[in-house]
């Protein structure tokens, strides 16, 4: 009871920002709810029936597990790459780490704006850098088509997150006793041999912060589909984060985003504690 008067600021804000929020959108979605937001009474389980039998569910939900699973996986593997090379010596490696952590400090709707621009058939410098060093033959809307674009936008993502689960990575490097690397050495390890039999596992917890975070930031993520493919027709190009702000936007339903806002949630619960069940994070690591 002590600490109460310490703790009520952080309760209140929890309770504020996270709790009632979350306790409002589970209410709105068993809610019968007009295009204008007027509360017509309990709708029961309609809602969520409503969301399963949308016509571009298959799609939105197969590009949620393409968006979300290829882009961490690319941005945990990259990072693994970039983090070894920022753990070892080398002049200038103070402000290539400053460097680095730009794309991730900065707006991500600057960034993705930033490659709208540079992505454009006609004045975009990435387009024509790309047509200067011959990999294509002339301009190309990227961002004009569901496939390029949900691409491009992935590419995006994976570039706004790298910096962030690089430095994650890295912390995790720099915690490995160095002792057990010389032991690994005397035994008559090889480098290869020393960083997936030693290294590797003992970056187990750092790893799951790493793709813990990412997996809810990238599978919430709304932003980048949103600048980079919003004005694409259709719903190729959508995740369930986008499709369910498309159903408020354009289709004024919000009863159904609601509920599909309530299965995201689920689904990423669901996700989060699958991962942690088999990779076991805080498994003791025997080196």
């Amino acid at each position: 009871m002590q600490a109460l008067p310490w703790l009520l600021p952080a309760l209140v804000l929890i309770v504020g920002v996270v709790i009632f929020p979350a306790g409002y959108m589970v209410y709105t979605s068993f809610r019968d709810l007009s295009r204008f937001g007027k509360d017509r009474g309990w709708a029961g389980f309609e809602n969520y029936v409503r969301v399963f039998g949308l016509d571009p569910l298959p799609t939105v939900l197969t590009n949620t597990v393409v968006w979300t699973v290829g882009t961490v996986v690319v941005t945990v593997l990259l990072s693994l790459v970039l983090a070894q090379f920022l753990n070892k010596k080398f002049p200038g490696r103070k402000v290539l780490r400053m460097v680095i952590i730009v794309p991730w400090a900065a707006s991500v709707v600057m960034t993705s704006t930033v490659f709208v621009y540079g992505l454009d058939p006609f004045y975009g410098i990435i387009n024509k850098f790309l047509v200067d060093v011959g990999i294509i033959d002339e301009p190309y809307g990227f961002l004009k088509n569901a496939t390029s674009g949900f691409l491009s936008a992935m590419a995006v993502a994976v570039f706004v997150s790298v910096p962030f689960t690089t430095f994650v990575v890295l912390a995790g490097l720099q915690t490995i006793p160095h002792d057990v690397l010389e032991a690994a050495s005397i035994d008559g390890a090889g480098k290869v041999q020393t960083y997936w039999s030693v290294v590797f596992p003992m970056l187990r917890p750092a790893l799951a912060v790493a793709a813990i975070i990412n997996i809810i930031n990238v599978f919430n993520s709304l932003p980048i589909l949103k600048t980079m493919t919003g004005a694409i027709p259709g719903n190729d190009a959508d995740t369930t984060t986008t499709f369910m702000f498309k159903l408020i936007q354009n289709d004024r339903q919000i009863d159904t985003a609601s509920a599909l806002s309530v299965v995201n949630f689920v689904v990423i619960i669901v996700v989060i504690g699958v991962y942690l069940k088999v990779v076991k994070p805080m498994r003791e690591v025997n080196a």
